[in-house]
């Protein structure tokens, strides 16, 4: 199944309020289910991250991680996955290992 992209800032807030919430070192995911057919996911990189290479590579990252574990999600969800300091130096696979442990604790995959 074929994610699409959150771009609203009210689709944003609305899981930041209301959605589900899990944090690691990496990564900071909420998550909400939707009535859609689809699954869409955004992607937040704060300035704090560092500067517009270091973001960029932290999206990269997270975006990567993302499309090895989107096929296993039970259902179509919201989900937003905010990018902390250490997302740029990580490997991708350690997002991906933070990933699928909190999607698997907020039950979105099994």
């Amino acid at each position: 199944m074929k994610s699409h992209t959150l771009k609203q800032n009210k689709e944003f807030r609305r899981l930041y309020y209301r959605g589900k919430t899990d944090a690691a070192s990496c990564l900071v995911t909420y998550i909400m289910k939707n009535r859609l057919d689809e699954t869409r996911i955004g992607i937040t990189c704060g300035k704090k991250v560092g500067n517009a290479v270091k973001r960029n590579r932290a999206r990269r990252v997270i975006r990567a991680a993302f499309n090895h574990c989107e096929d296993r999600l039970n259902g179509s969800y919201d989900i937003v996955f905010v990018a902390r300091t250490r997302t740029a130096e990580v490997k991708m696979q350690q997002v991906l290992r933070q990933m699928e442990e909190q999607l698997r604790k907020l039950g979105a995959i099994d």
